[in-house]
C-alpha cells in the first residue's frame, strides 16, 4: 500500500551561502582552514559567511600536535576549533597518521617503537578533541598510486599490515563519538586504488573493525571520472558514510562544471555528508591553478555559482509516498544516526536511541498503516512499535518499543519538511526527537513540542 505524504505548502527558499544550501540537504559544506589566516579579515568575512564546516590545512598533523615525543601542542589546532564552535560550524580532524609531515623524532623510529608511538599519538590526540570532532581522518593516504593496489610502502606500513586497523581501534576507543574515516587522493573513479580501499573497508566492516566512512580528496584537474557518483556509492552501500574531503579543481572551461558535477554527486548519494574545500581563496591554494570558489581578491567565481546553483536544485527532494510493505532506516538531519533499537532488545519498554547507522535489523522500520492518516512504526528486529512511554504527553517523554496494540500513544502522522519528516504522535501532538539535539551513538528518542528542528527530522531510507 502506497500513502501519499502531504506537499509542503511553499517551496523551500532557495539558499544563499554554501553551508546554508548545504545544511537544507542535512549534509555540510566546509573548508580548509589554515590557523595564521584567521588573523585576515577577508579571509575570516568569506569564511564565516560561506561555510558551516572546518578542517584544520596543518595544525593538527603528527609534526604540529607532538614536535617532541610525548610533548603535545594544541593552541594552533585550539584556534581552530575555538573559531569553529563560535560559529557553529562542525569540525574535521586532519590526520591522525600519515606517511608525510611526521616530527623528525618518529621518522627515525621503526617497528615496534614507531607502532606505541603511533598509537600513542593517536589516542592523545583524539582524546584530547573527544567531543568537539564531527570525523576524524584517521589515517591518510596509505595505499600507493598505479595499478598494483598495494599499500604504500612507509615506515608506518614496515610496522606490520595490522597497523591501520590498530589505529582505528584506538580512535574509536579516544573518541566513540567521532565518525571515524579513512582518506586518499586518486580514489575519484572505479580503479585499482579505489577498489584497493574498498576492500580493506568491506574487510573491515566484516571483521567490526571500527570505521565509518571513507574521504575522497578530489584533487581535481580539468576532467572529472564518469563513474564518480557510482563509486561514492559502491562504498556507501558497504554500510560507511563517504564525504568530499580536499576538493579543489584546475581553472579552465571545464571548472565550473566539476564542481557542480562533484556537488550533485554528493547530493545523490544518501550517505554523503557533505563537501570540503582545500581552502578559501585561489591565493590559499596549495596549488598554482586557482582551484578554488573564489579568486585572490576574495570574488566569487564562476565555479561558486555552478556549486551554488547545484545545491540549491539538489536533493533532498519531497520523500514521496510511504510503502507500507517496505523498510525503512530512519536518518537524523541534525546528528546522521539511526533510529536504533537500544542493544537490540525485544522486551516491551526497551528505551529506543539513535546510533551510527549500520542497516541491520534492529536499525529497520516498518509503517503500518492505522488509518486516518496515522502509522504504527514497527521494528524489523522485534516486531514491536514505537511507543510513547505510559501515555505521556509531556516534553521529554521516553520513546519506548511496545507490543502493537494500535493504541492512540502508538501512532504517528507524518509531517514534511521539506524532503524529510516529522513523526507526529497522534495522543500528545508532539514529535520524535533526538534528546538535547544530541551527536552521540546511544542518545535517547523522546517527544518534544513540534518546532521543526534539525534533530526532529528524519531521512526516509529505503532498505528492504
Amino acid at each position: 500500500m502506497l500513502a501519499t505524504l502531504v506537499a509542503p505548502t511553499s517551496p523551500a527558499a532557495a539558499g544563499t551561502t554554501l553551508g546554508a544550501s548545504a545544511a537544507e540537504k542535512g549534509r555540510y559544506f566546509g573548508a580548509a582552514v589554515a590557523g595564521g589566516r584567521l588573523s585576515d579579515s577577508q579571509y575570516v568575512t568569506i569564511l564565516n559567511r560561506e561555510f558551516n564546516s572546518v578542517v584544520a590545512e596543518n595544525e593538527m598533523k603528527w609534526d604540529a600536535t607532538e614536535p617532541q615525543q610525548g610533548v603535545f601542542t594544541f593552541g594552533n589546532g585550539d584556534r581552530i576549533v575555538n573559531h569553529a564552535q563560535s560559529r557553529g560550524m562542525s569540525v574535521r580532524g586532519h590526520t591522525l597518521l600519515w606517511h608525510a609531515q611526521q616530527p623528525g623524532w618518529a621518522q627515525n623510529l621503526s617497528g615496534s617503537a614507531l607502532r606505541n608511538a603511533a598509537i600513542n599519538h593517536v589516542t592523545r590526540v583524539a582524546s584530547y578533541y573527544r567531543g568537539k570532532i564531527h570525523s576524524w581522518d584517521v589515517v591518510n593516504e596509505a595505499f600507493a598510486d598505479g595499478g598494483s593496489g598495494a599499500r604504500r610502502d612507509s615506515n608506518l606500513q614496515r610496522t606490520g599490515n595490522d597497523w591501520i586497523e590498530a589505529a582505528f581501534r584506538a580512535a574509536r576507543a579516544a573518541d566513540p563519538g567521532a565518525k571515524l574515516c579513512y582518506n586518499d587522493y586518486n580514489t575519484d573513479g572505479v580503479n585499482a586504488k579505489s577498489t584497493a580501499v574498498y576492500n580493506m573497508v568491506r574487510d573491515f566492516k566484516s571483521r567490526g573493525v571500527p570505521i565509518d566512512c571513507v574521504g575522497f580528496q578530489s584533487h581535481l584537474g580539468t576532467s572529472l571520472a564518469g563513474d564518480y557518483q557510482a563509486n561514492l556509492q559502491r562504498f556507501a552501500d558497504l554500510g560507511v558514510d563517504v564525504q568530499i574531503t580536499e576538493l579543489d579543481v584546475a581553472q579552465g572551461s571545464t571548472q565550473a562544471g566539476i564542481y557542480a558535477a562533484v556537488t550533485r554527486a554528493c547530493l545523490a548519494v544518501t550517505r554523503c555528508n557533505g563537501i570540503t574545500v582545500w581552502g578559501v581563496r585561489d591565493s590559499d591554494s596549495w596549488r598554482d591553478d586557482n582551484p578554488l570558489l573564489f579568486d585572490r581578491s576574495g570574488n566569487k567565481k564562476p565555479a561558486y555559482t555552478a556549486t551554488l546553483d547545484a545545491l540549491n536544485a539538489g536533493g533532498p527532494t519531497n520523500p514521496g509516498p510511504i510503502d507500507t510493505s517496505a523498510w525503512y532506516v530512519l536518518v537524523n538531519r541534525n546528528s546522521g544516526k539511526a533510529l536504533d533499537l537500544e542493544a537490540s532488545a525485544t522486551t516491551d519498554g526497551a528505551r529506543i536511541t539513535q546510533w551510527t547507522r549500520h542497516d541491520r535489523a534492529n536499525q529497520q522500520w516498518q509503517f503500518v498503516d492505522s488509518g486516518g492518516g496515522y502509522y504504527r512504526v514497527k521494528s524489523r528486529h522485534s516486531g514491536k512499535v514505537l511507543d510513547v512511554y505510559n501515555f505521556s504527553t509531556a516534553d521529554g517523554g521516553a520513546i519506548v518499543q511496545w507490543t502493537d496494540l494500535n493504541g492512540a500513544n502508538q501512532q504517528f502522522r507524518i509531517g514534511d519538511s521539506g524532503g524529510y519528516i516529522r513523526l507526529i504522535g497522534r495522543q500528545s501532538g508532539k514529535v520524535v526527537e533526538v534528546q538535547g539535539a544530541s551527536t552521540a551513538d546511544g542518545a535517547n528518542i523522546v517527544q518534544y513540542a513540534d518546532w521543526n528542528g534539525a534533530n526532529q527530522q528524519w531521512q526516509l531510507v529505503r532498505v528492504g
